[in-house]
């Protein structure tokens, strides 16, 4: 699909235009309850001289429409956990943000809600055109909305998504569902959500997507999965405006820094491996608070500088586990269901036939289950009715120290090295020096 240039949304745009060169643009996770520091994050993001997106990421608040809480916030001047951008209304947020996105910043605004409606509205009158989410990966791992109600809510934001791309700058809508629940989610339920979700999007009219993936446990499953939803991107969604994001690690982070250092080195350099076209960076902070503009932009530096090493580095071509089979499998039977995504995707946990491991939610039957392996490995244990090969299973059942060890696995990895090997965490590793890459990125 060839878009007019004045018509072509800046995120997308920019990615396109970095991809061509065969780089990685890198994003933060960054939002500040006011419009001093918010700007003043996002001008620092503008100012490194590297291919970079802005990020706008709303309060909790906001995300369950409680408005009136996030204005009292406001009012006596206390810090909340993010930007509430309805409370501050489309007048102040462009202010805030016009001259920044004129110069060339894409801004994207992320949120985390079932019924993002009044977000994205404000957003686009604010000129803020690009954001993220979806019915199942901002219902099921967040709040008790019913998925059916957050169907419907994603289909009328969505439809206004559709709308305004018509009278001007195309949306762009980036899929979460490659991050659902973080962590101990098999690589094919993360890449079928996302697709799915991509191709509800793509069905209420949005004309540019992007498809998500979060780092997992093991890099080579990571990188096997990452090729797999290239694969099944081109077949679904052809040549058209797409393109695919990695988060680094989503679960519970490294508390050391040279360990948190590592798994955000290894995270770009899969990003580059694997093909991705964004990375959304997390900071050595995560452990412990929301990090401060300066983490953030350290962090920038820190993946894009791994990022360009290993674009350099051969990687090793990841072993066929079933990824793409079982992902194709998990696509193709819910699309059975009915003619509209929406719909398949409500009688698809209805029914079984997507079950996500250790989701609570009403709407989710809870008869999957999985492992993370001594390898390090993401291996199901129970795939209830989800139409997944006989062989995707494996005879363990989670117990609750298992459960823990496993939501622990990649922080007491990153910390434990990181305390046998002593570096100094101001001394930058070289590409392929952390506890991950240095089994599996090895030069042909």
């Amino acid at each position: 699909m060839t878009v007019p240039p004045d018509r072509e949304n800046p995120l997308a745009r920019l990615v396109r235009e970095v991809r061509a060169r065969g780089g990685l643009v890198v994003q933060p996770r960054m939002g500040f309850s006011d419009t001093t520091t918010m700007r003043a994050g996002l001008r620092a993001v503008a100012s490194l001289p590297l291919p970079t997106v802005g990020t706008l990421t709303v309060d909790s608040y906001t995300r369950v429409g409680d408005h009136d809480a996030a204005r009292a916030a406001l009012r006596e001047g206390r810090r909340i956990n993010g930007f509430p951008i309805v409370s501050h209304g489309a007048v102040t947020t462009a202010a805030m943000t016009a001259d920044l996105v004129a110069a060339g910043l894409p801004v994207q605004v992320r949120h985390g809600s079932a019924a993002p409606y009044d977000i994205v509205a404000t957003a686009l009158d604010a000129g803020l055109t690009s954001t993220e989410g979806g019915p199942v990966s901002y219902c099921l791992p967040y709040g008790r909305v019913p998925l059916a109600a957050s169907v419907d809510a994603w289909r009328r934001t969505c439809d206004l998504l559709a709308e305004r791309s018509a009278d001007g700058v195309h949306c762009h809508l980036e899929s979460f569902g490659g991050c659902m629940l973080g962590q101990l989610c098999p690589p094919s339920l993360l890449l079928a959500v996302s697709l799915l979700e991509g191709l509800f999007f793509r069905s209420r009219g949005v004309p540019t997507i992007s498809l998500s993936y979060a780092q997992q446990t093991n890099p080579l499953q990571d990188l096997e999965a990452l090729r797999a939803l290239a694969v099944l991107a081109h077949r679904f969604f052809g040549p058209a405006d797409w393109h695919i994001v990695l988060y680094t690690y989503m679960g519970v982070f490294p508390s050391t820094t040279a360990g948190a250092l590592r798994l955000i080195a290894d995270s770009a350099q899969l990003a580059v491996f694997g093909g991705a076209h964004r990375l959304i960076v997390k900071t050595p902070a995560e452990a412990y608070r929301i990090p401060t503009i300066e983490e953030n932009v350290d962090s920038l530096l820190w993946a894009h500088r791994h990022a360009a090493a290993a674009a350099s580095v051969p990687a090793s071509v990841p072993a066929d586990t079933g990824i793409l089979a079982e992902t194709t499998a998990l696509v193709e039977s819910v699309l059975a269901l009915h003619d509209d995504v929406g719909e398949a995707l409500v009688r698809a946990f209805r029914t079984g036939a997507l079950d996500v491991p250790y989701c609570l939610h009403e709407d989710n039957a809870g008869r999957s289950a999985a492992v993370v392996d001594t390898d390090g490995l993401l291996r199901w244990t129970a795939t209830g009715r989800m139409a997944l090969p006989a062989t995707g299973a494996v005879d363990r059942r989670m117990t609750s120290d298992g459960l823990l060890a496993a939501l622990s696995w990649m922080q007491r990895r990153y910390d434990d090295a990181a305390l046998l090997s002593g570096p100094d965490p101001t001394v930058e590793p070289t590409a392929g020096s952390g506890p991950a890459t240095s089994r599996t990125w090895k030069p042909s």
